[in-house]
Protein backbone atom coordinates (compact mmCIF):
# COMPACT_ATOMS: atom_id res chain seq x y z
CA UNK A 1 0.00 0.00 0.00
CA UNK A 2 1.36 3.41 -0.98
CA UNK A 3 2.28 5.52 2.01
CA UNK A 4 0.45 8.82 2.31
CA UNK A 5 2.49 12.02 2.21
CA UNK A 6 2.33 15.23 4.22
CA UNK A 7 2.52 16.89 0.80
CA UNK A 8 -0.38 14.90 -0.68
CA UNK A 9 -2.56 18.00 -0.83
CA UNK A 10 -0.12 19.94 -3.00
CA UNK A 11 -1.44 21.20 -6.34
CA UNK A 12 0.64 20.58 -9.46
CA UNK A 13 2.47 23.86 -10.15
CA UNK A 14 2.16 25.30 -13.67
CA UNK A 15 5.14 25.13 -16.00
CA UNK A 16 7.23 28.28 -16.20
CA UNK A 17 5.71 30.09 -19.23
CA UNK A 18 9.11 30.45 -20.94
CA UNK A 19 10.76 27.15 -19.94
CA UNK A 20 7.43 25.37 -20.53
CA UNK A 21 7.75 26.15 -24.26
CA UNK A 22 10.85 23.94 -24.41
CA UNK A 23 9.12 21.16 -22.47
CA UNK A 24 6.28 21.13 -25.06
CA UNK A 25 8.79 21.34 -27.94
CA UNK A 26 10.75 18.34 -26.63
CA UNK A 27 7.57 16.23 -26.58
CA UNK A 28 6.70 17.05 -30.22
CA UNK A 29 7.85 14.25 -32.60
CA UNK A 30 7.57 16.46 -35.73
CA UNK A 31 10.77 16.63 -37.85
CA UNK A 32 10.02 20.25 -38.83
CA UNK A 33 9.55 21.58 -35.29
CA UNK A 34 11.32 24.85 -34.37
CA UNK A 35 11.91 26.15 -30.83
CA UNK A 36 11.91 29.96 -30.71
CA UNK A 37 11.17 30.16 -26.99
CA UNK A 38 14.62 29.58 -25.59
CA UNK A 39 16.70 32.58 -24.54
CA UNK A 40 19.99 31.01 -25.57
CA UNK A 41 22.16 31.45 -28.65
CA UNK A 42 22.14 28.76 -31.32
CA UNK A 43 24.44 28.32 -34.32
CA UNK A 44 23.19 28.27 -37.92
CA UNK A 45 22.94 24.47 -37.40
CA UNK A 46 20.70 25.00 -34.36
CA UNK A 47 23.34 23.83 -31.90
CA UNK A 48 24.45 25.44 -28.61
CA UNK A 49 27.78 27.28 -28.92
CA UNK A 50 30.74 27.20 -26.57
CA UNK A 51 33.05 30.06 -27.57
CA UNK A 52 36.58 29.06 -28.62
CA UNK A 53 38.01 31.63 -26.20
CA UNK A 54 36.00 30.07 -23.36
CA UNK A 55 37.35 26.59 -24.18
CA UNK A 56 40.87 28.06 -24.26
CA UNK A 57 40.39 29.76 -20.88
CA UNK A 58 39.04 26.55 -19.36
CA UNK A 59 41.99 24.59 -20.66
CA UNK A 60 44.38 27.09 -19.09
CA UNK A 61 42.57 26.77 -15.76
CA UNK A 62 42.64 22.96 -15.88
CA UNK A 63 46.34 22.91 -16.78
CA UNK A 64 47.25 25.18 -13.86
CA UNK A 65 48.37 22.85 -11.02
CA UNK A 66 48.24 25.64 -8.43
CA UNK A 67 44.47 26.07 -8.85
CA UNK A 68 42.46 24.80 -5.90
CA UNK A 69 38.76 24.35 -5.12
CA UNK A 70 38.66 26.38 -1.90
CA UNK A 71 35.66 28.54 -1.05
CA UNK A 72 35.62 32.02 -2.51
CA UNK A 73 34.94 34.94 -0.14
CA UNK A 74 31.26 35.87 0.32
CA UNK A 75 31.70 38.63 -2.25
CA UNK A 76 33.22 36.24 -4.81
CA UNK A 77 36.38 36.37 -6.91
CA UNK A 78 37.93 39.83 -6.36
CA UNK A 79 39.59 39.96 -9.78
CA UNK A 80 36.30 39.06 -11.50
CA UNK A 81 34.45 41.80 -9.61
CA UNK A 82 37.00 44.45 -10.52
CA UNK A 83 37.04 43.47 -14.21
CA UNK A 84 33.24 43.25 -14.39
CA UNK A 85 32.81 46.78 -13.06
CA UNK A 86 35.34 48.07 -15.61
CA UNK A 87 33.59 46.22 -18.44
CA UNK A 88 30.21 47.83 -17.83
CA UNK A 89 31.23 51.27 -16.48
CA UNK A 90 34.35 51.74 -18.66
CA UNK A 91 38.03 51.58 -17.66
CA UNK A 92 38.18 55.34 -17.16
CA UNK A 93 34.95 55.53 -15.16
CA UNK A 94 35.12 58.24 -12.49
CA UNK A 95 33.09 56.04 -10.11
CA UNK A 96 35.74 53.30 -10.30
CA UNK A 97 38.64 55.76 -10.03
CA UNK A 98 37.06 57.27 -6.92
CA UNK A 99 36.39 53.78 -5.38
CA UNK A 100 32.65 54.49 -5.25
CA UNK A 101 31.61 51.08 -6.63
CA UNK A 102 30.79 48.05 -4.47
CA UNK A 103 30.75 44.88 -6.63
CA UNK A 104 29.82 41.36 -5.56
CA UNK A 105 29.83 38.21 -7.67
CA UNK A 106 26.34 36.70 -7.88
CA UNK A 107 24.50 33.80 -9.50
CA UNK A 108 24.14 35.25 -13.00
CA UNK A 109 21.61 38.02 -13.68
CA UNK A 110 18.77 36.53 -11.64
CA UNK A 111 20.94 36.20 -8.53
CA UNK A 112 22.27 39.74 -8.95
CA UNK A 113 18.72 41.12 -9.14
CA UNK A 114 17.64 39.10 -6.12
CA UNK A 115 20.58 40.18 -3.96
CA UNK A 116 20.09 43.79 -5.05
CA UNK A 117 16.36 43.58 -4.36
CA UNK A 118 16.86 42.17 -0.85
CA UNK A 119 19.52 44.79 -0.09
CA UNK A 120 17.10 47.57 -1.09
CA UNK A 121 14.20 46.04 0.87
CA UNK A 122 16.41 46.11 3.99
CA UNK A 123 18.27 49.40 3.59
CA UNK A 124 16.46 51.77 1.20
CA UNK A 125 13.69 54.11 2.33
CA UNK A 126 11.40 53.56 -0.69
CA UNK A 127 10.35 49.92 -1.19
CA UNK A 128 8.55 50.34 -4.52
CA UNK A 129 10.18 49.29 -7.78
CA UNK A 130 8.80 50.29 -11.17
CA UNK A 131 9.36 47.77 -13.96
CA UNK A 132 8.63 48.23 -17.68
CA UNK A 133 5.41 46.86 -19.15
CA UNK A 134 6.17 44.28 -20.48
CA UNK A 135 9.40 42.94 -19.00
CA UNK A 136 11.16 39.61 -18.44
CA UNK A 137 8.70 37.32 -16.66
CA UNK A 138 11.04 36.66 -13.75
CA UNK A 139 11.45 40.34 -12.78
CA UNK A 140 8.17 40.76 -10.83
CA UNK A 141 8.65 37.43 -9.03
CA UNK A 142 12.26 38.16 -8.04
CA UNK A 143 11.51 41.62 -6.66
CA UNK A 144 8.29 40.61 -4.89
CA UNK A 145 10.05 37.75 -3.11
CA UNK A 146 12.93 40.09 -2.26
CA UNK A 147 10.43 42.22 -0.30
CA UNK A 148 9.70 45.07 -2.72
CA UNK A 149 6.35 46.28 -4.03
CA UNK A 150 6.26 45.99 -7.82
CA UNK A 151 4.54 48.58 -10.02
CA UNK A 152 4.86 49.02 -13.77
CA UNK A 153 5.51 51.90 -16.16
CA UNK A 154 4.42 52.04 -19.79
CA UNK A 155 7.12 50.96 -22.21
CA UNK A 156 5.92 49.15 -25.32
CA UNK A 157 3.34 50.51 -27.75
CA UNK A 158 1.59 47.62 -29.56
CA UNK A 159 0.25 50.01 -32.21
CA UNK A 160 3.73 51.04 -33.41
CA UNK A 161 5.54 47.97 -32.06
CA UNK A 162 7.97 50.53 -30.71
CA UNK A 163 8.55 52.56 -27.57
CA UNK A 164 5.67 54.34 -25.79
CA UNK A 165 8.04 57.14 -24.80
CA UNK A 166 5.31 59.57 -23.79
CA UNK A 167 3.68 56.98 -21.57
CA UNK A 168 7.04 56.10 -20.03
CA UNK A 169 7.77 59.73 -19.14
CA UNK A 170 4.27 60.28 -17.73
CA UNK A 171 4.44 57.18 -15.52
CA UNK A 172 7.92 57.97 -14.19
CA UNK A 173 6.83 61.57 -13.59
CA UNK A 174 3.96 60.40 -11.41
CA UNK A 175 6.08 57.82 -9.52
CA UNK A 176 6.75 58.77 -5.88
CA UNK A 177 10.02 60.60 -5.31
CA UNK A 178 12.82 58.14 -4.51
CA UNK A 179 11.14 55.09 -6.08
CA UNK A 180 13.38 52.43 -7.66
CA UNK A 181 13.16 52.05 -11.44
CA UNK A 182 14.28 48.94 -13.28
CA UNK A 183 15.89 49.73 -16.64
CA UNK A 184 17.08 47.28 -19.29
CA UNK A 185 20.58 48.51 -20.23
CA UNK A 186 20.10 47.40 -23.85
CA UNK A 187 18.18 44.84 -25.94
CA UNK A 188 14.98 45.07 -23.89
CA UNK A 189 13.54 41.63 -23.15
CA UNK A 190 10.96 40.68 -24.47
CA UNK A 191 10.38 43.50 -26.98
CA UNK A 192 13.83 44.25 -28.46
CA UNK A 193 12.80 47.94 -28.32
CA UNK A 194 15.36 50.35 -26.83
CA UNK A 195 15.23 54.12 -26.24
CA UNK A 196 17.48 56.26 -28.45
CA UNK A 197 20.40 58.06 -26.78
CA UNK A 198 18.38 61.30 -26.79
CA UNK A 199 15.50 59.51 -25.10
CA UNK A 200 17.89 57.96 -22.55
CA UNK A 201 19.12 61.46 -21.73
CA UNK A 202 15.55 62.64 -21.12
CA UNK A 203 14.90 59.58 -18.92
CA UNK A 204 18.09 60.32 -16.97
CA UNK A 205 17.17 63.97 -16.41
CA UNK A 206 13.65 63.09 -15.29
CA UNK A 207 14.85 60.33 -12.94
CA UNK A 208 17.55 62.47 -11.35
CA UNK A 209 15.16 65.41 -10.91
CA UNK A 210 12.78 63.15 -8.95
CA UNK A 211 15.56 61.25 -7.12
CA UNK A 212 14.38 57.98 -8.69
CA UNK A 213 16.95 55.21 -8.09
CA UNK A 214 18.06 53.42 -11.29
CA UNK A 215 18.46 49.63 -11.14
CA UNK A 216 19.95 48.50 -14.46
CA UNK A 217 19.69 44.93 -15.72
CA UNK A 218 22.40 44.20 -18.28
CA UNK A 219 22.02 40.75 -19.80
CA UNK A 220 23.22 41.58 -23.31
CA UNK A 221 26.29 43.85 -23.26
CA UNK A 222 28.05 43.39 -26.61
CA UNK A 223 25.45 40.86 -27.70
CA UNK A 224 22.94 43.46 -28.92
CA UNK A 225 24.95 45.68 -31.27
CA UNK A 226 28.22 43.71 -31.34
CA UNK A 227 29.96 46.55 -29.44
CA UNK A 228 30.58 46.31 -25.69
CA UNK A 229 30.91 50.09 -25.32
CA UNK A 230 27.85 50.96 -27.40
CA UNK A 231 25.66 48.58 -25.40
CA UNK A 232 26.84 50.21 -22.13
CA UNK A 233 26.15 53.81 -23.20
CA UNK A 234 22.85 54.12 -21.31
CA UNK A 235 24.45 52.97 -18.03
CA UNK A 236 27.50 55.21 -18.43
CA UNK A 237 25.30 58.30 -18.91
CA UNK A 238 23.84 57.70 -15.45
CA UNK A 239 27.28 57.09 -13.90
CA UNK A 240 28.73 60.23 -15.52
CA UNK A 241 26.34 62.52 -13.63
CA UNK A 242 27.79 61.38 -10.30
CA UNK A 243 24.51 59.89 -9.08
CA UNK A 244 23.92 56.51 -7.49
CA UNK A 245 22.58 53.34 -9.16
CA UNK A 246 22.48 49.55 -9.05
CA UNK A 247 23.72 47.34 -11.86
CA UNK A 248 22.99 43.63 -12.41
CA UNK A 249 25.30 41.95 -14.93
CA UNK A 250 25.14 38.53 -16.55
CA UNK A 251 27.70 36.65 -18.65
CA UNK A 252 25.16 34.03 -19.79
CA UNK A 253 24.59 35.48 -23.25
CA UNK A 254 27.72 37.46 -24.10
CA UNK A 255 30.17 34.70 -23.07
CA UNK A 256 27.74 31.82 -23.56
CA UNK A 257 28.20 30.82 -19.90
CA UNK A 258 24.49 30.10 -19.33
CA UNK A 259 24.82 27.08 -17.03
CA UNK A 260 27.86 28.42 -15.16
CA UNK A 261 25.63 31.08 -13.53
CA UNK A 262 28.12 33.95 -13.66
CA UNK A 263 27.02 37.48 -12.81
CA UNK A 264 27.77 40.53 -10.72
CA UNK A 265 25.89 43.15 -8.77
CA UNK A 266 27.51 46.59 -8.64
CA UNK A 267 26.23 49.48 -6.57
CA UNK A 268 27.58 52.90 -7.53
CA UNK A 269 27.62 54.97 -4.34
CA UNK A 270 27.95 58.65 -3.51
CA UNK A 271 31.33 58.21 -1.84
CA UNK A 272 34.07 55.63 -1.20
CA UNK A 273 33.24 55.20 2.50
CA UNK A 274 29.57 54.53 1.67
CA UNK A 275 30.69 51.89 -0.86
CA UNK A 276 32.63 50.08 1.89
CA UNK A 277 29.56 50.01 4.15
CA UNK A 278 27.30 48.92 1.27
CA UNK A 279 29.61 45.97 0.53
CA UNK A 280 29.55 44.97 4.20
CA UNK A 281 25.74 44.86 4.13
CA UNK A 282 25.65 42.96 0.82
CA UNK A 283 27.67 40.24 2.55
CA UNK A 284 24.92 39.93 5.15
CA UNK A 285 22.36 39.41 2.37
CA UNK A 286 24.47 36.78 0.58
CA UNK A 287 25.79 34.71 3.50
CA UNK A 288 22.45 33.18 4.60
CA UNK A 289 21.30 32.86 0.96
CA UNK A 290 24.08 30.75 -0.59
CA UNK A 291 27.22 31.54 1.50
CA UNK A 292 29.48 32.30 -1.46
CA UNK A 293 29.39 31.95 -5.24
CA UNK A 294 30.91 29.21 -7.46
CA UNK A 295 34.50 29.59 -8.62
CA UNK A 296 34.67 28.08 -12.11
CA UNK A 297 32.63 30.45 -14.28
CA UNK A 298 34.03 33.58 -12.65
CA UNK A 299 37.56 32.27 -13.21
CA UNK A 300 36.79 31.81 -16.93
CA UNK A 301 35.54 35.41 -17.19
CA UNK A 302 38.51 36.84 -15.27
CA UNK A 303 40.97 34.84 -17.42
CA UNK A 304 39.48 36.32 -20.60
CA UNK A 305 38.99 39.89 -19.40
CA UNK A 306 42.50 40.34 -17.99
CA UNK A 307 44.37 39.08 -21.08
CA UNK A 308 44.31 41.52 -24.02
CA UNK A 309 44.66 38.79 -26.70
CA UNK A 310 41.87 36.71 -25.22
CA UNK A 311 39.73 39.78 -24.69
CA UNK A 312 40.13 40.70 -28.37
CA UNK A 313 39.35 37.14 -29.44
CA UNK A 314 36.20 37.30 -27.32
CA UNK A 315 35.02 40.58 -28.89
CA UNK A 316 35.39 39.02 -32.36
CA UNK A 317 33.34 35.95 -31.38
CA UNK A 318 30.79 38.15 -29.61
CA UNK A 319 30.35 40.32 -32.71
CA UNK A 320 29.94 37.13 -34.75
CA UNK A 321 26.96 36.11 -32.59
CA UNK A 322 25.42 39.60 -32.71
CA UNK A 323 25.87 39.83 -36.48
CA UNK A 324 24.21 36.43 -37.06
CA UNK A 325 21.16 37.59 -35.12
CA UNK A 326 21.03 40.90 -37.03
CA UNK A 327 21.22 38.92 -40.29
CA UNK A 328 18.35 36.63 -39.15
CA UNK A 329 16.24 39.76 -38.59
CA UNK A 330 16.93 40.97 -42.13
CA UNK A 331 16.25 37.54 -43.66
CA UNK A 332 12.95 37.14 -41.82
CA UNK A 333 11.83 40.64 -42.79
CA UNK A 334 12.76 39.98 -46.44
CA UNK A 335 10.95 36.62 -46.45
CA UNK A 336 7.71 38.17 -45.14
CA UNK A 337 7.97 41.02 -47.63
CA UNK A 338 8.48 38.55 -50.49
CA UNK A 339 5.35 36.64 -49.41
CA UNK A 340 3.36 39.88 -49.25
CA UNK A 341 2.38 39.09 -45.66
CA UNK A 342 -0.23 41.63 -44.50
CA UNK A 343 1.02 44.33 -42.13
CA UNK A 344 4.18 46.35 -41.57
CA UNK A 345 7.03 44.08 -40.41
CA UNK A 346 9.75 46.73 -40.24
CA UNK A 347 9.81 46.39 -36.42
CA UNK A 348 11.71 43.11 -36.93
CA UNK A 349 14.73 45.01 -38.25
CA UNK A 350 14.27 48.02 -35.94
CA UNK A 351 14.27 45.94 -32.76
CA UNK A 352 17.60 44.73 -31.35
CA UNK A 353 19.04 41.81 -29.41
CA UNK A 354 18.03 38.21 -28.95
CA UNK A 355 14.27 38.69 -29.07
CA UNK A 356 11.67 40.09 -31.42
CA UNK A 357 8.20 40.99 -30.25
CA UNK A 358 6.37 39.91 -33.40
CA UNK A 359 2.98 41.43 -32.59
CA UNK A 360 1.34 38.01 -33.11
CA UNK A 361 -1.52 37.34 -30.68
CA UNK A 362 -1.98 34.21 -28.56
CA UNK A 363 -4.44 32.62 -31.03
CA UNK A 364 -1.95 33.07 -33.87
CA UNK A 365 0.84 31.63 -31.69
CA UNK A 366 -1.34 28.60 -30.85
CA UNK A 367 -2.19 28.14 -34.56
CA UNK A 368 1.50 28.18 -35.52
CA UNK A 369 2.31 25.62 -32.85
CA UNK A 370 -0.54 23.33 -33.92
CA UNK A 371 -0.20 23.62 -37.68
CA UNK A 372 3.49 24.36 -38.15
CA UNK A 373 5.14 22.98 -34.98
CA UNK A 374 6.69 26.37 -34.21
CA UNK A 375 7.11 27.05 -30.50
CA UNK A 376 7.22 30.50 -28.90
CA UNK A 377 5.80 32.21 -25.81
CA UNK A 378 2.11 33.13 -26.03
CA UNK A 379 2.94 36.88 -26.15
CA UNK A 380 4.48 36.41 -29.61
CA UNK A 381 8.10 36.81 -28.50
CA UNK A 382 10.54 34.88 -30.67
CA UNK A 383 14.21 34.21 -30.05
CA UNK A 384 16.05 35.32 -33.18
CA UNK A 385 18.99 33.18 -32.08
CA UNK A 386 16.83 30.08 -32.52
CA UNK A 387 16.40 30.84 -36.24
CA UNK A 388 18.55 29.78 -39.17
CA UNK A 389 18.57 30.29 -42.92
CA UNK A 390 17.03 26.80 -43.13
CA UNK A 391 14.08 27.51 -40.79
CA UNK A 392 13.20 31.07 -41.89
CA UNK A 393 11.07 29.96 -44.89
CA UNK A 394 9.05 27.64 -42.62
CA UNK A 395 8.54 30.40 -40.02
CA UNK A 396 7.59 32.93 -42.71
CA UNK A 397 4.99 30.54 -44.15
CA UNK A 398 3.58 30.03 -40.65
CA UNK A 399 3.39 33.76 -39.86
CA UNK A 400 1.83 34.45 -43.26
CA UNK A 401 -0.82 31.76 -42.69
CA UNK A 402 -1.49 32.91 -39.12
CA UNK A 403 -2.03 36.59 -39.96
CA UNK A 404 -4.02 35.75 -43.10
CA UNK A 405 -6.37 33.24 -41.46
CA UNK A 406 -6.61 34.68 -37.94
CA UNK A 407 -7.02 38.38 -37.27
Amino acid sequence: MASSSVFAGLAQAPEDPILGVTVAYNKDPSPVKVNLGVGAYRTEEGKPLVLDVVRRAEQMLINNPSRVKEYLPITGLAEFNKLSAKLIFGTDSPAIQESRVATVQCLSGTGSLRVGGEFLARHYHERTIYIPQPTWGNHPKVFTLAGLTVRSYRYYDPATRGLDFQGLLEDLSSAPSGAIVLLHACAHNPTGVDPTLDQWEQIRQLMRSKSLLPFFDSAYQGFASGSLDKDAQSVRMFVADGGELLMAQSYAKNMGLYGERVGALSIVCGSADVAVRVESQLKLVIRPMYSNPPIHGASIVATILKDSDMFNEWTVELKGMADRIISMRQQLFDALKTRGTPGDWSHIIKQIGMFTFTGLNSDQVAFMRQEYHIYMTSDGRISMAGLSTRTIPHLSDAIHAAVTKLK
